[in-house]
């Protein structure tokens, strides 16, 4: 039996039958008690020293995975703004990574670069010996250099559904690609090992568990992450939990993802690795124009976007999914999409009747009004509230695309709540960061941190409270995983997940919320985080 006390703490406990407690006792990876007043007497304490004690965060909405890939594999690119900044960063990372037989880059801005000025010219500049391969900031779009062209055959290559191979006045491909032409495309170019991969999943759980999250939602997995995942779970490595939305495409049918995802779900039951979601992708982003809307966009190129999947379609997508007793997670970025997705998942509730699905929509950026009410009861809003502001250059392109007018429509959280829904709140790391504190602080001010040079709040009325934000990241998040019956509150019998921060972030000015620090984070009771000074 293994004991440990964490004692003179500050615990929120989220458990609202006992919110409160100064001690908590955990005993072989579980909560055993807690109270108020003289602790038991064990061998081995912690004293917190009065500090704010909170059950480990979740995440219901990252790229686990793929981003610790990032960081192992690949060049940060987030900060680039210029050619001459992005090229030189490539080329360092290039002569880094001598072994790699593709460089990797992420994170370029689509309000700095673009179909515009992007091309595998400019990326030649940077690397012409071996095939390139560069995300933007939100991976909806990627651009290649001349030998990654050629090797991949992209000149010759028609465009997939849903997908987009940019080319110049002549027909030739520029180098840039949309949507689902990029997993078309990077299938043909040369791969990672499943050594790289592991050592990103170690990579993206350590930066997890330094920021207080022991669970997460994978929001897109096919085969390959699948098998890193179990190979993890069947090592003993895995440091957080991680359920997965398994990729349904517009070339399925029924059947087939029904099969598929059935699959998926008997070879990776859990418990620390579960498939039980599908995942849609309902739309793109504003940034290339796919954005999916009810009206033209309001920039002076305008235009309209369709969904990716058909109305009929969709319905019997999701309703088959839902009578097989899958979650639904859509990816919904115009209200077009949006309202889609809520059609779908009312067909299948009136086909299937209701049931605990925690279907969810993510992101939800632009929602017709009309649309709120018709989340109660039938889909969690999974939010990034890091994105709720203003932020030139990057949020610029999608905010013209909106239009002032329809600009309180655009990540109206609030409104979503009152109307009834249920919420969670997430990152979609490694578009933007995974840090908890930092995004919790823009849902509350809806701007950026005032070390940053903040703009004025975008929609301040649509600001969450700091209770619903942690209520977001513990309960809900744990419900939208399929794991609050054992986790996302600190009860006995619960999973001893629970992190110890450096200030009260429901005391301190909501300014100062960006600059907490996890001190230590604990996952069933066992240290995976400890800050080098505590």
């Amino acid at each position: 039996m293994s004991e440990t006390l964490i004692h003179n703490a500050c615990i929120r406990t989220m458990d609202p039958t006992a919110p409160v407690a100064d001690w908590v006792l955990l005993r072989d990876g579980k909560v055993a008690a807690l109270g108020q007043g003289v602790p038991p007497d064990v061998p081995r304490k912690i004293d917190a020293g009065g500090r704010l004690v909170l059950p480990g965060f979740q995440d219901a909405h990252i790229h686990l995975l793929s981003g610790g890939i990032d960081l192992a594999t690949a060049a940060y690119l987030y900060d680039a703004s210029s050619e001459d900044e992005l090229i030189a960063a490539l080329r360092a990372h290039a002569a880094a990574k001598p072994g790699l037989p593709i460089v990797l880059g992420s994170g370029w801005q689509a309000g700095v670069f673009g179909d515009h000025n992007l091309t595998a010219r400019v990326l030649d500049r940077a690397v012409s010996d071996r095939p390139l391969l560069v995300y933007d900031s939100s991976f909806h779009n990627a651009c290649l250099n001349s030998l990654a062209l050629q090797m991949a055959g992209v000149q010759d290559m028609a465009d997939p559904p849903n997908g987009h191979v940019v080319r110049d006045a002549a027909g030739r491909a520029t180098g840039m690609l949309h949507e689902e032409v990029i997993p078309v495309v990077a299938a043909l170019l040369p791969d990672l090992t499943d050594a790289d991969r592991m050592a990103g999943l170690n990579a993206a759980q350590a930066h997890a568990n330094q920021h207080g999250i022991t669970g997460v939602l994978d929001a897109r997995i096919n085969e390959m992450e699948a098998r890193i995942y179990a190979r993890g779970e069947a090592m003993g490595a895995l440091t957080l939990r991680v359920a997965g939305t398994a990729l349904v495409t517009e070339a399925d049918t029924p059947d087939s993802a029904v099969t598929r995802l059935i699959a998926l779900r008997a070879a990776h039951p859990g418990p620390d690795f579960h498939v039980h979601s599908a995942k849609f992708f309902m739309d793109g982003v504003y940034e290339n124009r796919t954005a999916a809307t009810l009206q033209p966009f309001a920039d002076a190129e305008g235009g309209i976007a369709a969904c990716m999947f058909g109305a009929d379609e969709t319905k019997a997508l999701m309703t088959a999914l839902d009578a097989a007793r899958f979650a639904i997670h859509v990816h919904v970025i115009g209200d077009a999409a949006a309202r889609r997705a809520i059609e779908g998942l009312e067909a299948a509730r009136a086909a299937n009747g209701p049931w605990p699905a925690q279907h969810q929509l993510a992101h939800l950026q632009l929602v017709d009004p009309g649309d709120f009410t018709r989340l109660q009861g039938l889909a969690t809003a999974n939010v990034q509230p890091l994105w709720a502001r203003f932020e030139p250059p990057y949020s610029d392109p999608s905010l013209a695309m909106i239009g002032p007018a329809r600009w309180p429509d655009t990540y109206a959280f609030r409104r979503m709540l009152d109307a009834g829904a249920d919420w969670c709140l997430s990152s979609d790391w490694p578009v933007s960061t995974l840090n908890p504190f930092e995004i919790i602080e823009t849902a509350i001010t809806r701007q950026k941190r005032m070390d940053d040079d903040p703009e004025t709040p975008f929609g301040a009325d649509e600001a969450l409270t700091i209770e619903e934000c942690v209520q977001g990241y513990t309960v809900n998040a744990a419900r939208a995983c399929w794991r609050d019956h054992f986790t996302g509150m600190l009860r006995v019998g619960f999973s001893a997940d629970l992190i110890v921060l450096d200030r009260d972030i429901f005391a301190c000015p909501a300014t100062e919320i960006s600059a907490t620090r996890v001190l230590l984070t604990l996952f069933k009771g066992a240290e995976v985080w400890r800050a080098d000074d505590w």
